[in-house]
């Protein structure tokens, strides 16, 4: 065997850009010479410097070097002998402490030093930290990446001062993180990408039970996929669903739509993973249409069943070949034991195992109490007893069976009930849920931790959908699921109770981000409270939860959730019910469905009235008045907020009062008064400068800032922007931190402040980019081409016009007033310094680039 490095190693590979292309520029024989001569130029500089050549194929290296130093002389060395030639090849290099076992490297070093080389492009060397801590040469700081291997992003540097095109990493995508290594399957992700490539594949599943690997696979395919789809990869996990018609809201979620997922997606290049699917099958015909309605959407869906829709493609995933099977079971046993070595035995084990990669992680998890002879013959002696379920399923789905099995009888009594008794949450949980809950203690939820019966990451405790099904029938069997259920329920309306009065406090981004790790859970408590008839506290839930919905733009999931605890609820107390129809008729007017709306606050109104929560009536007809003002009944509107103010003065309850003055201030805008309307939202203002709740105080500062411009005081509103902002910032707020950032940016720019405008585009052109708010992400780049002309580079400000226009012919819209006003004032003192070939040049330039383009040239030119 080669005398390969060991301890502290440093890993590069190579691969040589664009060689099928080159392959037919050259001809077969002059790119086998050029091919030849590129191997001897490599393979002296490598060698030269102390490198080891682990393994090559085809036209890529993989070499392991004893020293950073060397590593990086050597692919400068590589690089500058072939700067002449034909071949260009990008290298990836990255340091780490890997297991050398009997077959080579083992860990997740070499892995991620392969996916390094993949993100750069011809004549670009990148590395990783690890690796630019250990060297003194000259090297670029790129910032922090996603690599396609889905782990935590990695700030990744570049060799010398070349100018190249953006790495290829993952940019727009919410695909999680994995807790370990994707390993093997070559030969499945080929497949199916290629399938994925076809014009007439759409629609993609991956097939099988519990346990096969398809969340994986479909994971990485899409990873891999990710150059193809420039508007996004975004995962959208189904597990803790049981309700198809949650199934679109979800995508919604995910994509963070502020429309309904079709609106929003048009005619975007998009991928989406839906993720275990087959307890939603019947969401199968929306997701088909959701196709239809989207000419560029891929879908890849992981069912244990297909769907059985039209254009549908089907991938049975099969069991890990044996090679890749062994390298699993060693990956994973080495992660619970350092000094592990494999021996033929493995094989054995993977081969009783069916290749199923769930069973090989659960046999694995045991290496620490057990040698792999023992682990082979406990399964040779339980798997044959253990087949579980009905005769007639797949052999593969009993042998999983067996496996959980086989790992749930180990369990001490204290673990099984646990275990057991975890099945009850969805999506996870933390450590204080679990002890409220199923009187969980540290020591037990660690052990089957240790054991691959659960996972536990940021302080959450989850399991593998397959293994918590098995928990389930577990749990079912003991008789005590109501009361767990119960005390599920009891325990996320009391944590929604909790948070209620937090989201009106200075500081409630941890409350929401805490209540969206929860959200599963939210469901599981509603469904059950529904599935019992306890109408009165799934309302109590979800009016707990009102400003969650609406500061989560999760509406329209509300209004459902409404809906049928409202039709069950029929004899419920009246404030209860009241209060729940106000609620649940503001998010139907959120989205913009102004019937359902109208309906719900009407039969509010006076139930509120009746139960005497007289500042919620109030607010209500405010609601109601908005819903008159949407279609364009003006009479009506202003015969509703005339009696609200009443009321309001009447309570003497300035909160009361600032709602009817701020309900006030949009009818008189939308009628052109826009004196008037800075005069009431003022008056809002200052009522609500006296609560304690910074969030409606952020809500009319915007509102007087916007109509401050409307009467054309640009000093007023840049004061009142900048107070929003920092607010905002203090809040967690982002939308508000996004456009407040953005308009005063604006006003800066105004001024003559470029430097300060350009930083606070970026800040608004970054969040929305992060939020997926495309209409505002095309406002913000207009924002920065108008710093761009100010600055004196008028082609690339005319580039970023183009873009811009060009978005808003394919999807429709405008731009914003103060966006249109900032174009006005700089596009023409641009456009004429250009000459008319450049400005030609200039504008097909930008008409040809995507959004996503347009957007990631304005983040890197608004830099600091």
């Amino acid at each position: 065997m080669r005398n390969l490095p060991s301890g502290t190693v440093t890993f590069l590979f190579t691969d040589v850009e664009g060689s099928t292309k080159l392959l037919h520029e050259l001809g077969p024989d002059r790119y086998a010479e050029a091919l030849a001569e590129h191997r001897r130029v490599v393979r002296e500089a490598f060698g030269g410097h102390g490198g080891v050549e682990v393994d090559t194929q085809g036209d890529a290296f993989f070499v392991a070097f004893p020293t950073a130093p060397g590593a990086l002389e050597a692919a400068a060395q590589a690089l500058q002998a072939l700067a002449s030639g034909s071949i260009r090849v990008r290298i990836g290099i990255h340091t780490g402490t890997p297991h050398v076992a009997d077959e080579g490297y083992v860990g997740v070093d070499v892995h991620r030093a392969a996916r390094i080389a993949a993100a750069g492009h011809g004549g670009q060397v990148l590395l990783s930290e690890t690796t630019r801590n250990l060297v003194r040469m000259e090297v670029r700081d790129l910032g922090l990446h996603r690599l396609k291997d889905l782990a935590e992003p990695l700030r990744l540097f570049q060799l010398g001062d070349g100018d190249f095109p953006p790495l290829k990493t993952l940019y727009r995508t919410n695909l999680p993180v994995p807790a370990s290594v994707f390993v093997g399957r070559r030969r499945e992700v080929a497949e199916v990408a290629a399938v994925l490539a076809r014009a007439d594949v759409r629609l993609l599943t991956l097939t099988g039970p519990g346990g096969t690997g398809k969340t994986r696979l479909g994971l990485q395919a899409a990873a891999d996929a990710s150059d193809r789809f420039p508007d996004g990869v975004f995962w959208v996990g189904l597990a803790a669903l049981d309700d198809p018609q949650l199934v679109l809201p979800s995508v919604a979620d995910a994509l963070e739509a502020k429309d309904d997922s079709a609106v929003h997606i048009a005619d975007k290049r998009m991928l989406l993973l839906l993720d275990n699917f087959e307890q939603v099958v019947d969401a199968a015909n929306d997701v088909a249409a959701l196709i239809g309605d989207c000419p560029n959407l891929n879908v890849i869906v992981t069912s244990r069943e297909p769907l059985h829709v039209t254009g549908e493609r089907v991938y049975a995933v099969p069991p890990l070949e044996e090679r890749d099977a062994t390298s699993l079971f060693r990956e994973r046993a080495i992660a619970v034991r350092s000094d592990f070595s494999a021996d033929g035995v493995v094989g054995e084990i993977c081969r009783r195992l069916e290749g199923l990669p769930l069973a090989i992680e659960l046999a694995a998890a045991r290496i620490n109490a057990l040698s792999p002879a023992a682990i082979l013959e406990r399964l040779q002696e339980r798997l044959p007893l253990l087949t579980g379920g009905p005769r007639d399923a797949p052999e593969r789905h009993r042998t999983l069976r067996a496996t959980i099995g086989w790992s749930y009888e180990l369990l001490t009594p204290n673990e099984q009930r646990l275990f057991a008794r975890l099945a009850v949450f969805a999506g996870g949980c933390t450590l204080e849920a679990a002890e409220h809950v199923c009187d969980a203690d540290l020591d037990t939820l660690a052990s089957l931790v240790d054991k691959s019966l659960a996972r536990h990451r940021d302080d959450r405790y989850w399991m593998l959908e397959t293994v918590r099904e098995y928990a389930d029938e577990q749990l079912e069997a003991t008789g005590e699921p109501t009361e767990l259920h119960r005390l599920h329920a009891d325990w996320f309306k009391r944590l929604a109770r909790t948070a209620e009065p937090e989201l009106r406090a200075l500081h409630q981004r941890p409350w929401l981000d805490a209540l969206e790790r929860e959200l599963h859970n939210f469901r599981r408590a509603l469904t059950w409270a529904l599935e019992e008839g306890e109408c009165e506290l799934a309302l109590t839930l979800l009016n707990a939860l009102d400003r969650f919905w609406g500061n989560k733009g999760r509406s329209a999931e509300a209004l459902a959730w409404f809906d049928g605890a409202l039709a069950k609820g029929s004899e419920l107390p009246v404030d209860i019910r009241a209060r729940a129809l106000w609620i649940a008729g503001r998010h139907a007017g959120l989205v913009d469905r102004r019937a359902r709306a109208q309906a719900l606050l009407e039969e509010a109104a006076p139930l509120l009235a009746h139960a005497g929560r007289r500042e919620d009536h109030v607010f209500c007809l405010c609601e109601l008045a908005s819903i008159q003002q949407r279609a364009g009944n003006a009479v009506e509107a202003t015969r509703l907020l005339d009696q609200a103010v009443r009321e309001a003065k009447d309570l003497g309850q300035p909160r009361a009062l600032s709602a009817a003055l701020g309900a006030r201030s949009h009818l008189a805008s939308a009628r052109g008064d826009y004196a008037g309307a800075l005069s009431l939202a003022e008056e809002s203002l200052s009522l609500r400068r006296t609560l304690n709740d910074p969030a409606v105080v952020l809500s009319s500062l915007y509102a007087v800032a916007l109509a401050a411009l409307d009467v054309g005081d640009e000093h007023r509103a840049r004061i009142l922007f900048r107070e929003a902002l920092e607010l905002a910032r203090n809040l967690g707020h982002l939308v508000m931190i996004a456009a407040s950032a953005a308009n005063l940016g604006y006003l800066e720019l105004f001024g003559g402040n470029t430097t300060e405008a350009r930083s606070l585009l970026r800040e608004g052109l970054k969040t929305f980019t992060e939020m997926g708010r495309e209409s505002f992400v095309a406002d913000c780049v207009s924002g920065v081409a108008a710093v761009e002309a100010a600055e004196g580079r008028p082609r690339f400000a005319v580039v970023l016009w183009a873009a811009v226009d060009a978005s808003f012919a394919r999807v429709g819209g405008q731009l914003d007033p103060i966006d249109s006003l900032g174009r006005q004032r700089f596009e023409p003192r641009a456009r004429a310094t250009l000459s008319a070939e450049d400005l030609v040049a200039a504008a097909e330039e930008g008409a040809a680039m995507t959004l996503d383009v347009a957007t990631q040239l304005a983040l890197e030119t608004s830099t600091e």
